[in-house]
């Protein structure tokens, strides 16, 4: 059973009952603004777990790809961590005839870029998502990076970014470097320790965070860790849907 709450307008709109790509497309939009949006979508259990076996499927659902799903689509440019490419093998993103008409009136490509953050350049540079991308794939590092990774990223297809000096990846400037490359519309997927410094660095507009009805307990992260901040920032709830037990939530910085 799907059950809708105050917080938002989103009704099924088909057979099924299910939502369908065009309504979730319109209940998430990025709003209307000039300067670059960094939206994070991230799923936990209700002990607090992101992963199971460091892995996110295990404690998400059909609806949640669904939803995971929509938001790519409607992003210019995915952020994802080194160590969340490895372990959820990333792969480039895809075209999807669902989302092309919508892409192509704001002005997209066929699909969004996938950056990848990694101040070490510790990646596979020969995998598909770097030699073989609908878009080219970025890399976010800092200048301080060996050089021969560089030079590997680079014959591998990827657009390397410096976004950062030694080898730290500055958030607040990894969002200006992308934004200036006319990626304005951001999600980040993680991992945690990823996310835990874009809201460090306060720069993370809204996040759209999955409740899981499960328990794990075991010592899985958090959706974000690393750097705390010093006054805890607040976010207000703007929407919210359920199925099964699963919510689906999004929340604004104030």
């Amino acid at each position: 059973m799907r059950r809708l709450f105050p917080v938002t307008d989103l009704t099924p709109a088909d057979d099924e009952g299910e939502w369908s790509l065009d309504h979730l497309a319109d209940a998430y939009a990025y709003p209307e603004q000039d300067g670059p949006w960094l939206r994070a979508n991230m799923v936990s259990t209700l002990d607090g777990a992101a992963q199971h076996e460091g892995r996110s499927q295990p404690i998400s659902c059909e609806s949640d790809m669904r939803i995971f799903g929509t938001l790519r689509g409607l992003a210019d440019v995915v952020v994802a961590g080194a160590e969340t490419v490895r372990l959820e093998g990333y792969r480039p993103a895809r075209a999807r005839e669902a989302f092309a008409a919508r892409r192509a009136a704001a002005g997209q490509g066929p699909a969004p870029a996938i950056a990848v953050v990694s101040g070490s350049l510790d990646l596979d540079f020969s995998l598909p998502l770097f030699v073989s991308p609908l878009v080219p794939t970025l890399v976010l590092t800092g200048n301080g990076a060996p050089a021969d990774r560089i030079e590997a990223a680079r014959e591998a297809g990827a657009d390397v970014v410096i976004a950062g000096e030694g080898s730290r990846v500055d958030p607040a400037r990894a969002v200006r470097e992308l934004a200036d490359r006319g990626l304005k519309r951001l999600l980040t997927e993680g991992g945690p320790r990823m996310l835990g410094q874009f809201v460090a660095a306060g720069v993370l507009d809204e996040l759209c965070l999955t409740l899981s009805p499960m328990l794990t307990a075991g010592d899985a992260q958090r959706i974000a860790g690393g750097p705390s901040v010093a006054v805890p920032e607040r976010f207000a709830l703007t929407s919210m849907l359920e199925e099964a037990g699963f919510l689906f939530t999004r929340y604004r910085r104030i």
